[in-house]
């Protein structure tokens, strides 16, 4: 269950954060059992190796437990010489430090920043289908995965060719092949990231793992726990509608390229991008209080609405006449 939303002057005694310390690493250590199990035989998975692969961040790293910013733990003196730790108002106290993350990262926090706010802020687009997937090995008999492909090549380029690509996630764009490249509405790049991103986008959904990982103790480990769970709940998704055959691994496929696999890629999608706004929201208030998310959202509301509720009608245009 998700821990509650602590307010930043929290206070917790040595038995209480050390008990939710102990269940965190019960729980990071049920998550990620199979995949510590399989390492230990050396086989390789096709869908879950990404999580601790392409985050970079180890079973160990998830099991470590932090309260969020402005949490002062009392009786905890050996976190003060951890990163981003600072001396809390009791002796021995240590408290995670919003400030000093800042100070420090100042280019990385406002990224994470913008990152969270303006992907919120925007609508959700579920147009895409999970083509990137498809885009990746348009016309290019070198694939990243070993496993083959569902359609053949040939069948595999024709789904490609017969839809619009619309990827807006430049970190899922970068890996299209040159032939796909030119066929995506837009061409993407990394400094427009935080222009483009939405709340429909799986993988914009599985980075809010990474960037809980990027704030370190300012995130309640419980809520570190959660945008892990949302992460391998999309990633299964994506290879579910990916192009690959993956029936070796027990994954049966969401068949995009036809009608009723659309309704089910996008009835999921869906869910996952209200799943993702709210651990937006969370993520925001563990790091910067509720009073400021609070504020600083009601301003971006006022602001963007008009934009929004354009760009959700012109969604809705092109949906239906494609």
């Amino acid at each position: 269950m998700p821990a509650p939303v602590l307010d930043h002057a929290t206070v917790l005694d040595h038995a209480t954060w050390t008990d939710r310390e102990r269940a965190h690493r019960e729980r990071a250590d049920e998550l990620t059992a199979a995949h510590r199990e399989r390492a230990a035989r050396g086989e390789k998975h096709p869908v879950w190796d990404f999580l601790f692969t392409y985050y970079s961040y180890s079973p160990s790293q998830l099991r470590r437990w932090h309260p969020g910013a402005g949490v002062q733990l009392d009786a905890a003196a050996e976190r003060l010489g951890w990163r981003w730790y600072s001396p809390g108002a009791a002796p021995g106290s240590a408290v995670p430090d919003a400030d000093a993350f800042a100070s420090e990262k100042d280019a990385l926090a406002g990224l994470i920043e913008r990152m969270l706010r303006r992907t919120a802020a925007r609508p959700g687009q579920f147009g895409c289908f999970g083509l990137h997937e498809w885009a990746m090995v348009y016309r290019d008999p070198e694939h990243r995965h070993t496993a083959p492909l569902r359609l053949g090549q040939d069948g595999t380029d024709a789904v490609v060719e017969a839809h619009d690509l619309r990827c807006t996630h430049f970190d899922a764009f970068r890996f299209f092949t040159p032939d796909a490249v030119p066929r995506n509405r837009q061409r993407l790049s990394r400094t427009d990231q935080p222009e483009l991103e939405q709340p429909g986008c799986l993988h914009a959904g599985m980075d809010l793992y990474k960037w809980a990982t990027k704030l370190g103790p300012l995130v309640p480990g419980e809520l570190l726990l959660d945008t892990f769970e949302l992460a391998r709940d999309i990633r299964l998704l994506d290879m579910e509608a990916a192009p690959y055959d993956l029936s070796a691994w027990g994954v049966v496929p969401v068949p995009i390229e036809t009608a009723d696999g659309k309704a089910e890629y996008v009835r999921r999608q869906r869910a996952f991008a209200e799943r993702g706004n709210e651990l937006r929201r969370r993520l925001l208030v563990a790091w910067l209080g509720a009073g400021q998310v609070a504020g600083a959202q009601s301003a971006q509301t006022a602001q963007t609405a008009p934009d929004a509720a354009r760009s959700s009608r012109s969604v809705m245009v092109r949906s239906a006449a494609s």
